[in-house]
């Protein structure tokens, strides 16, 4: 390989129906999964040794080792070099900060002619598999089920109160785990409003688990569903990052404006999904 600079994009479930769980603990997704244009940045430098330095706003806290998701991607594929992990996301915000940067790693390594075991991505995390498309997908049972579909491209916002909420206590707090699908077909849609009345009857099923761990989502979701235009607005993945869909991306401007003027302490970013 060479020197190459690649993009992390944030991660969001427009939708996260949990369908059930395996005998060995893992559980049952669909979900509608797109992306967002702001992310995380790589540059991967390639050398005899494995080194990881991270910088960035959201740089506190995350590790520079065999702790982080991209250094297990690295050493999985056999990659040797520096990695310098520019974070832009927040971690543990269910964007699949980590999952995302991973992802980019292994991309990077196939498109400069490397090669790593097929069940690689899925054993680092369900998320690295989708986050491997890097655009609008269908992703079902514990991640490797992966189907593009086809979405208008969505102006969004979203919001995160600076609370890092566990996976895992999340899981533990749902209250079902066989719950229904999505509908077997994901529609064409006519434009931003008719995709976002479709989204709105679906749902997050970690959201109210996530509540209960996180209190402040639902003041987040609840600031959201406030904003001017807001067509509709939910959790994404996990917790604690929440977005809103609006019709265009100047109300999607104007939310952030809003909700950062009332709440400077929360990362808060327009953006467009695809």
């Amino acid at each position: 390989m060479t020197t190459a600079e690649v993009f992390a994009p944030a991660k969001v479930n427009l939708t996260l129906h949990v369908t059930g769980r395996r005998s060995d603990g893992y559980h049952l997704l669909d979900s509608l999964v797109a992306f967002a244009d702001v992310g995380d940045r790589l540059r991967l430098t390639p050398g005899p040794e494995l080194s990881l330095a991270v910088s960035g706003l959201f740089a506190p806290g995350v590790p520079e080792d065999a702790r982080n998701l991209v250094w297990r991607a690295a050493e999985g594929a056999g990659w040797t070099g520096q990695i310098a992990l520019e974070k832009s996301l927040p971690h543990g915000a269910g964007i699949g900060g980590g999952s995302s940067d991973a992802a980019a790693l292994l991309n990077a390594v196939t498109r400069q002619g490397g090669t790593f075991p097929d069940a690689l991505p899925l054993s680092l995390g369900a998320d690295v598999p989708v986050c491997m498309t890097a655009a609008a997908t269908r992703m079902q049972g514990i991640g490797e089920e992966i189907t593009a579909v086809a979405l208008p491209r969505l102006p969004a916002l979203l919001v995160n109160p600076g609370v890092e909420v566990p996976t895992g206590a999340v899981f533990s707090a749902l209250a079902s785990r066989d719950n229904p699908p999505m509908p077997a077909e994901v529609p064409l849609f006519d434009g931003i409003g008719d995709c976002a009345a479709w989204l709105e009857v679906q749902r997050n099923d970690l959201e109210p688990a996530a509540i209960q761990v996180a209190p402040q989502i639902d003041r987040v979701l609840s600031d959201l569903r406030g904003t001017r235009d807001a067509l509709m607005a939910r959790m994404s993945g996990s917790g604690s990052t929440c977005f809103a869909l609006y019709p265009s991306m100047k109300a999607a401007h104007f939310a952030a404006y809003e909700i950062g003027a009332e709440h400077p302490e929360w990362w808060c970013v327009a953006t467009e999904l695809t």
